[in-house]
């Protein structure tokens, strides 16, 4: 579809943005793409450190004497008033001044959550970067949009937006789907020379893969072989989960198992992986949702966080004629991988935005839905008294594992994952067992509050009782 259309006959007017996390990664791509953008410029951005967001602004290109640094309302509204970018470092202040859409990307559930909830009941857009607020409180961000006439989005550029796109794609064209995914956010990058695979900035001996680089005639047997090849790098990013716990409230697609699968898989073989295991795949049943780990050769592309759909074939000679034009068919025929392969973060986003406020059209679901529950398992005995803290790049919480449940197998009390970040517990929990509500002494009240209305205004299955400990 040729974009210029979709945005024809809306006029010359500028869509303005406030930002949150403004001196983040995403949030620096969205801000050097936007000088690209002639109908888009930022209003007001949020960050803790304001002096370095200032240095930042001033790298891309804005222009120093626009940048205003505010400590009050006043200030705020009085600087977009005379045509200057507002930089505030308390979240409160950013509906002091006017603007169209929130871009919410600071990563913190809670103070995500309440940036997000002042937007939409003041009568603005948002469109959500920080998957952690939407995994607790997106059901209920999605309510209060509808209440107050505006849109709640994913954001174009991030994966689950991305994925969202693309399986809508496939539905519309009627091709049926029998899984959809994501890859890690790292390549395991094999080099035959040395036997070592690399992901990231971590190298280790793995010198089984070079007779594993071929799927062979027992796929699962493959598979469990690299696994075992590859153990001494990590595998299940908490920010997986996380993003496919998005993917699944907004497609109703949902996990096949909850630690998910992540076949360390070639890209050419994902349409074999992803079959069902009556068909030599992995998976028990269809409609699931997954991530893998990309396995290439130095000198091949990456997926680089890209996105998936397996859909069954059909029409054989259809699909024989497209495999003869390189794409991805599994060896019996009956199954297809369609991917995107790029990740291009904020960069994409204006299209969102743009979306959002020109049309009143989200990039995420119409309909989300309590399909899955990211939660959290104990990794070990975790004493009362214990605060669970959210940390790292991939925003992990201590001594929890994270799991992505299906509603219907997801017990009442089940607490997720972050809404149980930062919360002390009030008693024992043993290793393996699910993190509950009735463990966390402290949970933050608007996030429980958050959680429990869009659970109980968007449920799909009934949840099933808490299994006594």
């Amino acid at each position: 579809m040729n974009l210029q259309h979709l945005f024809a006959g809306t006029g010359e007017r500028t869509v303005h943005y406030a930002l949150s996390g403004a001196g983040g990664g995403f949030a620096r791509t969205l801000l050097a793409q936007t000088l690209r953008v002639d109908r888009l410029a930022p209003a007001v951005l949020c960050d803790r450190d304001v002096d370095r967001l200032r240095g930042m602004l001033v790298e891309l290109g804005y222009e120093d004497g626009r940048l205003r640094v505010c400590a009050d309302a006043d200030e705020v509204a009085r600087a977009v008033e005379e045509g200057s970018v507002a930089l505030v470092a308390d979240g409160a202040l950013l509906t002091a001044a006017p603007w169209d859409i929130l871009v919410e990307a600071t990563g913190s559930p809670a103070d995500g959550y309440a940036m997000a909830r002042a937007a939409l009941t003041d009568g603005r857009h948002v469109a959500m970067v920080s998957k952690e607020v939407d995994s607790v409180a997106g059901l209920h961000l999605a309510d209060l949009a509808r209440d107050n006439g505006v849109v709640y989005t994913t954001a174009d550029g991030d994966q689950p937006a991305n994925l969202i796109a693309l399986v809508t794609w496939a539905e519309l064209l009627g091709l049926d789907i029998v899984a959809i995914g994501k890859s890690s956010e790292y390549d395991l990058v094999f080099d035959p020379a040395t036997g070592a695979v690399t992901q990231l900035d971590t190298t280790v001996p793995a010198p089984e893969l070079a007779g594993l680089l071929a799927l062979g005639s027992d796929v699962r047997a493959t598979l469990a072989a690299r696994a075992a090849a590859v153990t001494a790098l990590p595998t299940g990013a908490t920010a997986d989960y996380c993003e496919m716990a998005v993917v699944a409230t907004n497609t109703g697609f949902r996990p096949d198992t909850e630690r998910l699968h992540y076949p360390v898989a070639r890209i050419a073989e994902l349409a074999d992986v992803y079959a069902l295991r009556e068909d030599g795949g992995l998976l028990h049943r269809t409609g699931a949702v997954d991530v893998f780990s990309a396995l290439r050769l130095p000198d091949e592309a990456s997926f680089a966080g890209g996105v998936f759909v397996v859909v069954r074939t059909g029409d054989p000679v259809t699909w024989e004629t497209l495999r003869g034009k390189g794409h991805v068919v599994s060896r019996d025929g009956r199954y297809a991988a369609i991917y995107l392969p790029y990740h291009l973060m904020g960069v994409e986003t204006p299209v969102s935005l743009l979306s959002a406020v020109l049309h009143g059209r989200p990039s995420g679901g119409t309909d989300p839905r309590a399909h899955a529950v990211l939660a959290g398992r104990a990794r070990r005995d975790l004493p009362a008294g214990t605060v669970l803290e959210m940390g790292g790049h991939h925003h992990d919480v201590t001594g929890v594992q994270a799991v992505l449940l299906r509603d219907e197998d997801t017990p009442s009390d089940t607490a997720p994952l972050y809404l149980a970040a930062h919360a002390t517990l009030g008693r024992d929990v043993r290793a393996g067992d699910l993190i509950t509500l009735g463990d966390l002494a402290d949970a933050d009240t608007e996030l429980l509050h958050a959680w429990t209305s869009g659970r109980a205004s968007r449920t799909t299955h009934s949840p099933v009782p808490h299994a006594s400990r």
